[in-house]
């Protein structure tokens, strides 16, 4: 395979928390990466802007050992003193006075600006206020804005009035790195690009379909903000929802950002409520972990798992019900969509042979790729046996060493917020349509005061979430990398 690296306009991107996790995990080595593969064109410049009081020469180093951190097998020496030649930082106090004017000062004119917003959602209104007061944002700038987009939809409904006071809606890209995911993007292909599965797409053909996000780790540090989330708040009206749309969604007359955004808004504004009986939420416990000592709140309701039911009433999908799953501590670090197929109408087999029925397994991760289960005959001499085997695609055997060591999320998204292409970012009235779905489940079940199931740690979820399958007839995928 043979890769095409199209490089972009110069630009001027100002990190704001640049010296925060985010940027040391992800956003830095990522556009390094971008450097390294010659994406970064000359004239290219990245600001690193935060609170911390440090000057160009330490913030070099401290981006070096990120890059000899993050990005093991491309670390070269001498690239990356030429990338570093690129960085420069200013010490600027977001809800202050500090460092604006030398921020000011250092922009470019004629090359496209950027600001990404790596901070807590409370500093987005002060630092686009900022921006404009200093006229160091023009209506051609763009920002970058990170989850949590709001707590609920009165809080994102604020945030989006606080944002366009200061930007037009062309200028937010509101990011989620799931849609930056390679396999995400393949989705969109496999669907509108091959006439085998489009005409299958729908009620008549498919039985039901998986959405899984499972992680092994714990809430970790992120204890405190965990518990007033949760997993419906951190995962599904986020993550799970956008994975929802794009395998729900109409084909849009272009492959063109608002004509894709317009396609997913229809799939959310058509979710149906979920009934109580079709929520599992849960909270892993054991005697050596559990979560209410993770998030050091004896008394926490909140879920660490939740699995959903879901429900879309129009004419594609009416009759074929979206189950999705997430969870803290779980068996098997997984991201998946997995398409089941009805099983034939009629069949000419005896009983004995056995009855299945076609799946297609799309990986975000690990393994990106795709498998489609066929069924044959079992080979041998023993009569006709069916049973089910893979033709798979897993990127990096189909496609050759070069596609294991496709862009990060975050490299793809950044590269397009710098070519202005909004295609894989969410829409003011998408989050909103998110959460007004979301809002009336929570409030439910905090009013009746549900507790969460346990579950053990390092397992596939609580048993009820098993019944919630079962009593349709169905069963979760396995956890399996």
């Amino acid at each position: 395979m043979v890769s095409r690296v199209i490089p972009v306009e110069p630009f001027d991107l100002v990190i704001f928390g640049g010296t925060g996790d985010l940027a040391r995990r992800k956003i830095l080595p990522g556009l390094y990466r971008r450097f390294y593969d010659g994406q970064m064109p000359e004239g290219a410049r990245i600001v690193g802007a935060a609170r911390s009081e440090m000057d160009e020469t330490e913030f070099r180093a401290f981006v070096k050992e990120a890059i000899r951190e993050f990005v093991k097998k491309r670390f070269d020496e001498e690239r990356v003193d030429a990338f570093l030649e690129t960085l420069t930082y200013v010490a600027v106090d977001a809800l202050g006075t500090d460092g604006w004017k030398d921020l000011a000062k250092i922009m470019r004119k004629d090359v496209v600006r950027a600001f990404y917003f790596s901070v807590g959602p409370g500093l987005f209104g002060e630092i686009a206020e900022r921006l404009h007061k200093h006229k160091i944002a023009d209506d051609q700038s763009r920002i970058v804005v990170e989850k949590p987009f709001g707590h609920n939809l009165e809080t994102a409904r604020a945030l989006n009035r606080t944002l366009a006071e200061h930007f037009d809606e062309t200028q937010i890209y509101r990011i989620d790195h799931y849609l930056g995911k390679e396999t995400v993007q393949n989705l969109m292909a496999v669907r509108f690009a091959n006439m085998l599965f489009e005409p299958l797409w729908n009620a008549q053909y498919v039985d039901h379909i998986q959405i899984t996000v499972s992680e092994t780790v714990g809430v970790g540090g992120r204890g405190g903000y965990y518990d007033k989330s949760g997993a419906m708040r951190d995962m599904v009206q986020n993550h799970l929802m956008q994975l929802l749309c794009l395998t729900a969604m109409e084909p849009p007359s272009r492959f063109e950002p608002d004509a894709v955004r317009d396609e997913k808004l229809k799939v959310i504004r058509a979710l149906q409520p979920v009934e109580p009986a079709d929520i599992v939420r849960g909270q892993y416990k054991s005697q050596k972990e559990s979560y209410i000592d993770d998030v050091e709140n004896p008394r926490s309701i909140t879920e660490s798992y939740i699995a959903l039911k879901v429900e879309i009433a129009n004419w594609r999908w009416n009759g074929t019900p979206f189950y999705l799953r997430t969870g803290k501590r779980m068996k098997e670090r997984v991201s998946e969509i997995v398409v089941r197929f009805k099983e034939p109408p009629h069949s000419i087999f005896e009983e004995d042979t056995g009855q299945t029925a076609n799946e297609l397994t799309i990986r975000l991760q690990p393994n990106e790729g795709m498998d489609l289960t066929v069924t044959i005959k079992e080979p041998g001499p023993g009569g006709m046996r069916l049973i089910d085997v893979p033709l798979d695609m897993t990127f990096a055997e189909a496609l050759g060493e070069e596609a294991a060591d496709v862009p990060d999320a975050y490299e793809r998204l950044i590269m397009d917020v710098i070519r202005g292409n909004q295609t894989l970012f969410m829409r003011g009235d998408e989050v909103e349509a998110a959460w007004a779905w979301t809002d009336p489940l929570i409030e439910s079940w905090e009013a009746r005061e549900d507790r969460p199931h346990s579950y053990e740690p390092g397992s596939t979820g609580p048993e009820e979430a098993l019944i919630l399958m079962h009593r349709d007839g169905r069963r979760w995928r396995e956890l399996r990398t």
